[in-house]
Parts: structure tokens; sequence; C-alpha cells
């Protein structure tokens, strides 16, 4: 069945494939690739370059699951309207390809962003800054009924301002919210709600005003690299409007314990990946990771995180995201309300996030090298790749060398 689109589409421009030139590959993916483009016709000298997501229609494993998870996501894209989640440009579709246009982000990902880092972890002001945008983002597409179903640093990408966007919509799912009255009858144990202090200064542009940071604690910081894995599912994805979602599908460590027991899951599965992105933002590594997959599941199941040093603000508002009951989780009763509440994010203003000038990391401008290289003719053709890909792999010489399996019985 077809998912159910949030409400007002936006009108989206058709684009030509022919007018269209790569200037390289941004990533590659399950479903498709993404190529950086300009439009040959209308921006000759690339000077506003996006990003192209690109599905090969011939070459999908699960034709039909994967198309209708394509489609779910233009749809999805069609209808945000916000500054940290992305705006689609524009879509196509021929006999072979399904693609469609979003922002270009020169910064790259978080999980890169923090690798860059001299510990490989972020600091508590760093931390409140990224998070605080995540957290409007992630309640924008809640108030919408959408779950995004795929929080984790290599979706969240630093856009040319240095502000954030989420990126991959194609596991998020449409529910149907409870009223206030129908969670409450589930929560008997309600967290005590923080309350907010309002800051008198007001216009502040940039980070150091805008946020009163946190004394660091590295010592004993962990340095330990983060797997990295892809989405799994072991039931069939299902976008039906519905209160609950029984489908399977996240990134390992990333797996909040309700979608691990098949219990059925809401939009608290969100604020559950949040915890972890925290976690790993701090410590360099997810708290619930073991040596496969089934180990990793059973530290979400069993495992409570562990914290290093003494108790701050941030490792209290962790630990209330990664309540393994759902129920109990902050964000649950009262959405992002509850988690903006929370002590760690005392003095934020949050109608001015839009207005920081100064975040954290500002991406280097390449205009100069991607005008270059549209001008040379430099890039990659989109339909040639995809037929390379599509090509049988070339047949290997054989060995000169006898292979053991050509010994006789006999001589073993």
């Amino acid at each position: 069945m077809e998912p159910t689109p949030p409400p007002q589409p936006q009108t989206t421009p058709s684009l030509d494939l022919d007018n269209l030139k790569a200037l390289k590959i941004l990533g590659k993916g399950a479903m498709g690739t993404v190529f950086l483009v300009h439009d040959r016709a209308a921006d000759p000298t690339a000077r506003c370059p996006f990003a192209l997501k690109v599905v090969d229609k011939s070459t999908l494993h699960a034709k039909h699951e994967a198309e209708r998870r394509a489609r779910w996501e233009i749809r999805v894209l069609s209808r945000l309207s916000h500054p940290f989640l992305p705006k689609l440009l524009g879509s196509l579709e021929t006999d072979e390809f399904l693609a469609w246009a979003v922002p270009y982000c020169p910064g790259g990902d978080l999980n890169v962003l923090r690798y860059k880092q001299n510990d490989r972890v972020f600091s508590p002001s760093v931390i409140r800054f990224y998070l605080s945008e995540i957290i409007c983002a992630i309640e924008h597409l809640h108030n919408m009924g959408i779950a995004y179903r795929d929080l984790k640093p290599e979706n969240i990408l630093i856009r040319q301002s240095g502000h954030v966007t989420l990126t991959d919509f194609d596991l998020s799912r449409n529910l149907v919210k409870k009223t206030a009255f129908e969670k409450q009858s589930l929560n008997n144990n309600k967290f005590p709600v923080l309350p907010v202090t309002e800051n008198p200064k007001r216009h502040r542009r940039i980070l150091t005003r805008w946020l009163h940071a946190l004394p660091e604690n590295k010592t004993g910081l962990k340095k330990t690299k983060s797997a990295r894995v892809s989405p799994v599912s072991r039931r069939q994805q299902s976008f039906d409007n519905g209160e609950r979602s029984n489908s399977f599908v996240g990134t390992e460590e990333y797996v909040s314990p309700e979608v691990v027991r098949g219990d059925g899951h809401e939009f608290a599965v969100d604020w559950w990946a949040l915890g972890i992105l925290t976690y790993e933002m701090l410590y360099g590594t997810t708290p619930f990771r073991g040596k496969n997959r089934k180990e990793t599941f059973r530290n979400v199941l069993m495992k409570t995180p562990e914290f290093v040093g003494q108790r701050t603000a941030l490792t209290d508002l962790i630990q209330r995201l990664l309540e393994k009951d759902p129920v109990k989780r902050l964000g649950y009763l009262r959405g992002a309300c509850e988690i903006k509440e929370h002590v760690f994010f005392k003095g934020v203003r949050w109608d001015l996030l839009t207005d920081v000038l100064r975040p954290p990391f500002i991406p280097s401008r390449e205009e100069n090298d991607l005008t270059e290289k549209a001008m040379s003719g430099g890039g990659v053709d989109i339909r040639e790749y995809f037929e390379n890909l599509r090509a049988p792999p070339p047949s290997m010489p054989p060995s000169p060398l006898p292979s053991p399996s050509h010994r006789s019985f006999a001589e073993y």
C-alpha cells in the first residue's frame, strides 16, 4: 500500500538529465548514487551546484520495494519547509533512472567532522549547538506525523553556512500521533519538567554569545572508531498510516530496544537515536556496540550506558534519552518540548538558531575548483557511469600456477 503523504505538497521543477553535468561523486548507497551536479543550461559555470541522488531502476534488487521507498523520499522532501531540513530542488524520471535534487552541503557529515577534532569528540558547547538544530528538525518532522527512524552522524550534513540539515528519508514513516491523554495513561512515572530560563540579552548572533559553555571534562575519553553498518530489515518496509510500526529498520548501533524486541514503535525511536548520537559526539563511540550484531542487540536490551567522570547535565540528558522503556523516555509525553526544557539547554534561544553567523565549523568554499572543473569538461557522465556498473566484470586470465583443487584425491 502506498504511504499516506503529509499535507500541502509543494510543486517542484522537473529536471532534464541531458542538461545535468556531474562534477564528482559525493557518495554511494544501497539504493543509489549521489552526484554533485550543475545545470549546464542554467548554470554553466557551476556557481550553484546541487546534490543529485540517482536510482538506477534496472539494477534494483528488490525493485518494487526500493523504488517505492525512493518515491516516498521524494514525496517527503517535497513537503519539507524548515531551515534544518533539505528542500527538494527538482526531480526527474526516465525509463532507466529516478533522481531528485537537494542543496549541496560542502561541509560533509557530522561523523567526518568529528574525526577532524583533536580527540575525535566534540566539546559540550559544540554538542549543544548541533543538538539544538537537530532537535528542531526532528520536531518539525514529528509535527508532520513523520518518524525519521534513521538518525546517525552520516545523515547529518553541514551546510555552507555551518548549520546542519538532515538527509536520507527513505526509512521515514507516517504515524498517527497519540493524544496527550493517551500518552499520560501509559506513563505513570512522568519525569519532572526542568524549567528553562530565558536570557535577558537579545539578538545574539555568534556562538560564543548564543550559549554558556559548560566546563569540559575529557578525562578518559575513548577514541574507539564507531562501527558503520547499513540499515537492516527483517520485515518488508511498511508505510501504512498507523499508530505503531512493526518494521525493523535503522542502523544497528542506533536501533532502539522496542525495535529490537519487535514490540512496535512510535516517534520515541528518534529520541533514543538522539541519545546514541549525543553519546557518540561526547565519547567518540556508541554505548552499546558489541563484537557482532547479536551482542550489540543484547547490549541495547540489557546494558546501561557507561559514563566517564562526574555526572553532568549532558550525561543526565543522555541517560534520560536512553531510557529503554519508550513510555518513560524523555520526549515521549510532549515531544521536543520536553527535551528543550532540559537543563543542558538552559539559556538557548531557540528562535535565534538560524541567526547564528559563526557556527563551530564553517566549510571552506570550493567555487573556483568547481568552476574550473565545469569549464574544463571534467567530471562524470551519469549515464556512462551506470552503464559501466551494469557491464559484467572482465573475465580473469587463467592462473599459471596449478590450483590445489587439481590435485588428485590420492595426494591428500
